[in-house]
């Protein structure tokens, strides 16, 4: 797949410098906005593989030039990275442009996880976020427009969320144990699930299970 090229977009020189200085060399920073107006026009010139933005930045808001992003380059994937924690910001966002939302005070690894998921066609969404918007009824967010299940993912997820072993569903759809290993942390990785517990959410969520 090759280092992912990425364009930051930060009014702030500082953060913006010490984003870049986090990313490399895993990934390929490729340019630097200040501002919402220059994100659009670096975006059409450089078309990175994501763009990692604030909301607040001058000229042009951060949530509209993830509006106008999303149609003119559809194949981007757009992270949000802000120090707002208001949930329904977060939620429209992910449903109308954004692949991933972070928090600032979220950890350099967290932010590497996140890119690495959207690249790969995922959703992210941190997760003192997620549970803010499930407390408030919100839910699906990871999924919305965004990638679904394969068939035989289908199959593991649901005979993992019913309690069974990596080695007994092997047994039962006739594959290598490895192969359903494969599979579990695919998912896990592809939509953001950090623990079995997350799994099982996310297997209810999908209708592959009924709720206990």
């Amino acid at each position: 797949m090759g280092k992912c090229r990425i364009l930051l977009a930060d009014d702030h020189t500082l953060v913006a410098e010490a984003l870049k200085n986090l990313l490399e060399p895993e990934f390929n920073v490729v340019g630097v906005a200040s501002d919402g107006r220059e994100l659009l026009r670096l975006a059409e010139e450089l078309r990175p593989d994501v763009i990692l933005l604030d909301l607040n930045m001058p000229l042009l808001s951060g949530f509209d030039a993830g509006k106008q992003l999303k149609r003119s380059l559809p194949d981007a994937k757009l992270i949000v990275l802000t120090m707002s924690n208001d949930p329904g910001l977060a939620a429209d966002a992910m449903e109308q442009w954004a692949s991933g939302f972070l928090s600032k005070n979220s950890a350099g690894s967290e932010l590497s996880k996140a890119i690495r998921v959207v690249r790969r066609g995922g959703r992210y969404l941190t997760p003192t976020m997620a549970k803010e918007l499930e407390r408030l009824g919100v839910r699906d967010l990871l999924n919305q427009a965004g990638r679904t299940l394969t068939p035989r993912q289908r199959e593991v997820l649901r005979l993992l969320a019913e309690g069974r072993t990596m080695k007994e569903v092997a047994v039962i759809l006739n594959v290598a144990t490895r192969t359903v290993a494969f599979h579990k942390y695919k998912i896990m990785e592809e939509f953001g699930l950090e623990n079995n517990s997350q799994l099982l959410r996310f297997a209810i969520q999908q209708r592959v299970v009924d709720p206990v």
